[in-house]
């Protein structure tokens, strides 16, 4: 993997073995590859039931009836609960605005909405216990688009809205509106010599993690319960948890279990609440487990999106300004929307130095599925958009696309359309320059002198054509993505560091709770400890709610910001095991008053080399243990009239070249590479960086030219809740995915990184359409490209 740039100098521990700056391997990587990783659906309890839950069949409707008799009266069944079950008047929750109902009253407002839930001996039981409950629905009209959520006498989604948001919406079925208006765009428009302007359609995402929503729930002595759980965040889990149970938050205990993947989907509750509410109910440990049919309803997908933009360039390649309205669909209840929409508002015109621009955002309410966070956030839908624009706008001037986004690149110090300043390097030139610079793949890779390789062709293994009207295109595209919470959120993370000796050897444990979804943070947390404490043996405490809140796992922050309370419980445990060795040690030898003093390889060494003494001789029976709290700069919120103020910590860039072929006569498309280039600030663990990359833009592939949710419109019914007809990309469909890496430190962050892995989710799906559009000459404006776009039959 090539890097460039400047890193970071690592001054302590830097010789100890698996530090920071290595590709040290995952301690779980054996373990998942081989099949022996406990999932959080491996859990089991030896007298637990097993949960379920009904959903609803309609999207819209009054509940008229409920009837429980025949699933209480089956053998086997130890509980059924309602809404009038709940213990508390606390029953609802949610991550910003708790307008999600613990189980459904009065009436559902989207289809799979939870109904009722019941615990039983075995899963078949549960499962079939559920299906007798009656329920009588009178259907009402759904909201499915901004015109039925608008219009003057719109059936309201949620009609006693009381939530911070209602007083700058123009409408109670807009969630959160975000306008951002910097400069005079009308005025810049008269100095343009070229105006483009387009519509374009976002389709709505899920985020396909293979480990289904699970969990178990296990009453305790005390009145508690102890959850076990795959999510991204505990102790916000937490705190929606235990209002709805009536129980003080020391008395619910939550212990990550074992994550199947996330990309944002387990940010929202899922089956928490439920496995404890019947596990209190009946005093037994309950174990619930999605299927894939369910999970498609229980959990949050990408937001589907409207977007319309104007661009306007002198003749010289310069954009005057830029105008653009983004109406994001959250569907019934709120979730993360209020943030989707000022991420996709802030960052609404791209990587790119504008001094005029005019943006509105907004997300609606409507029946259809709930929407919230997935990887990139809002910015994904933007750079769908304007990275479409920039290549109309580059063929309007006659110029090469790479060029004309050169030209118009933001660098360090480019103020944002909120006014912010961009405080760290901004290569957004050179990933460009870098990313075309890269080789081409071969042309015709399906001929060989053996025969024709079918995998290489649009269609595959489908045999579909054999190279007839297959015609090569190219395309570019470059994204910005913001790091870490936004608007003012206190986005802090904590750490409890343990040094101490252990069988004559010096051992570190570190203890925080963030979620290990996949994404390596269990082994960069090891790395930081080695190479703050000079410590081979790094033991990685089982995360839980014992220690302080460690954040979501999400918004590529987590090895900025834990892994920076890690950083920095370890340097305060150094200073601590230096003053010891200073009581014990210190008469010995001046340099222990007089130099800087290093751990590295379990001692205690001057910065020339010099070793002073053994750490297990230095802790000899005492133990240091740290926990402190770790925060980043602080933002602020946006104006909610300009949208002016310093709302992101920092930002991270990705630039991608696609290479596709498609056959233009069946439609179909191969994507034969995905080269990306992507500056990272310091690369920790650069196996895992590389990852992180690839696993990015194959997700950003995925929206381009398969994934969907298909969702009627006339019903705001989910047709396609199954991985056989929502289609994610295989190996088969997975191209080559060169990786150029940049290493410009961010002097404000931990070691000078970024954070990686959201940023290539944006660049690659516009590339991957621009090169569509390159061989086609179709315009293309919706992901995902089906077939039926490109022969003209849609």
């Amino acid at each position: 993997m090539p890097t460039n740039g400047a890193p970071t100098k690592i001054t302590q521990g830097s010789q100890t073995k698996g530090g920071v700056g290595e590709s040290t391997l995952r301690p779980d990587g054996t373990l998942k590859v081989t099949g022996e990783f406990a999932y959080s659906s491996d859990l089991w309890h030896e007298d637990m039931l097993w949960g379920q839950i009904l959903r609803s069949t309609v999207a819209h409707a009054e509940i008229v009836s409920l009837d429980t008799s025949e699933a209480l009266a089956t053998p086997g069944v130890y509980a059924v609960m309602t809404y009038d079950d709940l213990p508390t008047d606390v029953k609802n929750y949610g991550l910003e605005i708790q307008d999600t109902p613990v189980l459904a009253h009065g009436k559902v407002r989207h289809h799979g909405e939870p109904v009722a839930i019941v615990a039983a001996d075995h899963p078949e039981t549960a499962r079939r216990a559920a299906a007798k409950i009656k329920v009588e629905y009178r259907e009402l009209p759904v909201i499915t688009d901004e015109s039925s959520a608008t219009a003057p006498d719109a059936v309201l989604v949620h009609e006693n809205r009381t939530d911070h948001h209602i007083g700058h919406v123009p409408h109670p079925n807009i969630v959160h509106r975000q306008p951002i208006v910097r400069g005079d765009a009308a005025a810049a428009a008269e100095r343009a010599d070229v105006i483009v302007k387009g519509e374009y359609t976002f389709g709505m995402q899920d985020q396909a993690f293979l480990g289904p929503e699970s969990g178990l729930a296990v009453p305790e002595e005390d009145g508690g319960v102890h959850l076990y759980i795959a999510t991204q965040w505990l102790h916000s889990d937490l705190r929606q948890i235990a209002p709805v149970l009536g129980l003080p938050p020391e008395k619910v205990r939550m212990t990550l279990a074992g994550v199947g993947g996330a990309f944002g989907g387990r940010e929202d509750l899922s089956m928490q609440i439920h496995a404890c509410l019947l596990a209190l109910r009946t005093g037994k440990p309950v174990k619930i487990v999605y299927n894939r049919f369910e999970s498609f309803f229980g959990h949050v997908h990408r937001h589907p999106a409207k977007l319309s933009y104007e661009h306007g360039a002198t003749r010289d390649g310069k954009l005057t300004h830029v105008t653009c309205r983004i109406v994001l669909d959250g569907g019934a209840y709120a979730s993360a929307s209020p943030a989707v929409v000022g991420n996709a508002a802030s960052l609404g015109i791209g990587p790119y130095a504008v001094d005029d621009v005019d943006i509105e955002a907004i997300a609606l309410y409507t029946n259809n599925p709930p929407c919230g966070a997935m990887r990139g956030f809002g910015a994904v839908q933007a750079c769908f958009a304007y990275e479409a624009q920039m290549d109309k706008v580059a063929e309007e001037l006659g110029l090469d696309p790479v060029e004309f986004r050169q030209r118009n690149a933001m660098e360090q110090g480019t103020l944002l359309p909120t006014g912010q300043p961009v405080d760290s390097p901004a290569p957004v030139a050179e990933l460009l320059r870098r990313v075309k610079a890269m080789p081409m793949p071969p042309e015709r890779q399906w001929e060989s002198s053996e025969g024709a390789d079918v995998r290489q062709l649009p269609g595959g293994l489908s045999n579909t054509t054999h190279g007839e009207g297959v015609v090569r295109g190219v395309g570019y595209a470059v994204g910005i993505k913001n790091v870490g919470f936004s608007e003012g959120f206190d986005d802090y993370s904590t750490a409890r560091v343990r040094l101490e000796a252990v069988a004559g050897e010096a051992v570190v444990t570190v203890h925080t709770a963030m979620a290990e979804v996949g994404q390596g943070g269990v082994t960069v947390h090891a790395q930081i400890a080695r190479t703050e404490l000079g410590v081979a043996q790094v033991t990685i405490h089982p995360a839980n709610t014992e220690v302080g809140s460690a954040g979501s796992t999400s918004a590529s922050r987590q090895t900025y910001v834990t892994g920076g309370a890690v950083k920095n419980a370890c340097e305060l445990v150094r200073e601590r095991v230096l003053e010891i060795g200073r009581r014990k040690f210190g008469t010995y030898h001046p340099a222990w008053a007089t130099a800087e003093l290093l751990l590295e390889g379990g001692k205690v060494v001057t910065d020339g080399g010099e070793v002073l003494a053994d750490l297990v001789d230095v802790l000899g029976e005492e133990a240091v243990e740290v926990e402190e709290e770790w925060r980043h700069r602080p933002t602020e919120p946006f104006d909610l009239r300009t949208g002016q103020g310093n709302g992101h910590v920092q930002y991270s860039f990705a630039a991608h070249r696609a290479v596709v072929e498609v056959d233009t006569e069946l439609g179909l498309v191969k994507v034969i590479e995905l080269a990306c280039a992507q500056d990272v600030g310091k690369a920790l663990n650069p196996l895992s960086v590389l990852g992180q990359i690839q696993g990015g833009t194959t997700q950003g592939l995925g929206i381009a030219v398969m994934e969907e949710i298909i969702v009627d419109p006339r019903t705001a019914k989910v047709k396609n809740p199954s991985f056989t007809d929502y289609l994610i990309p295989t190996i088969l469909d997975t191209p080559t995915i060169p990786v150029d890496v940049l290493e410009l430190a961010d002097d404000h962050a931990p070691y000078g990184l970024r954070g990686v892995g959201e940023a290539p989710t944006l660049s690659s799906t516009p590339a991957v359409l621009a090169a569509i559009r390159a061989a086609t000459g179709l315009e293309l404006n919706r992901t995902p490209v089906r077939p039926e776009h490109l022969t003209g039959t849609a």
